[in-house]
């Protein structure tokens, strides 16, 4: 797989039905090893050991609905309060990150009110803060570490 514009971290791999399966520590079981399953290991392993999340308050790939339609977010973190703290939306790392990626990450936003928002496809980073009175997103150099509150 392609580097990535994060730290080295180790993986757990496994060669099965013909295909490269990924270890993930989230859902506790191996996933097939595409793009982007390769760039949202790299931002659970960044989350986990550089921002210093629990494991605990990490939700990868569950449904939610949107506008009467079903979405799958790719991860979020929660706050111990059970309130979203993190929105991650991942892209494959050929893939370009335009504003209908921020359209689409805004529009899950509108229902989940998580307080900060990353978009990723592993070599291009945006991190952004919400500000829900005023209706907009200001961008941040960086997300902030896990402080347990």
């Amino acid at each position: 797989m392609q580097d990535l514009n994060f730290p080295g971290y180790e993986f757990r791999f496994k060669n099965s039905e013909n295909a490269l399966h990924i270890f993930d520590p989230i859902r506790k079981k191996f996933v097939v090893l595409q793009p982007e399953e390769w760039v949202r290991q790299h931002v659970l392993q960044f989350l986990l050991q550089d921002k210093g999340y629990p494991k605990s308050h990490i939700s990868i790939e569950k449904l939610l609905r949107v506008n009467e339609m079903s979405r799958r977010y790719d991860l979020v973190v929660f706050r111990p309060d059970g309130a979203i703290a993190i929105l991650v939306e991942c892209k494959a790392p050929g893939q370009d990150i335009t504003q209908a990626t921020f359209d689409q990450i805004a529009r899950y936003n509108l229902q989940l009110q998580a307080d900060y928002l990353m978009v990723t496809n592993g070599l291009d980073h945006y991190f952004c803060r919400m500000d829900f009175e005023a209706r907009r997103y200001e961008f941040l150099r960086e997300l902030p570490s896990y402080r347990g509150s």
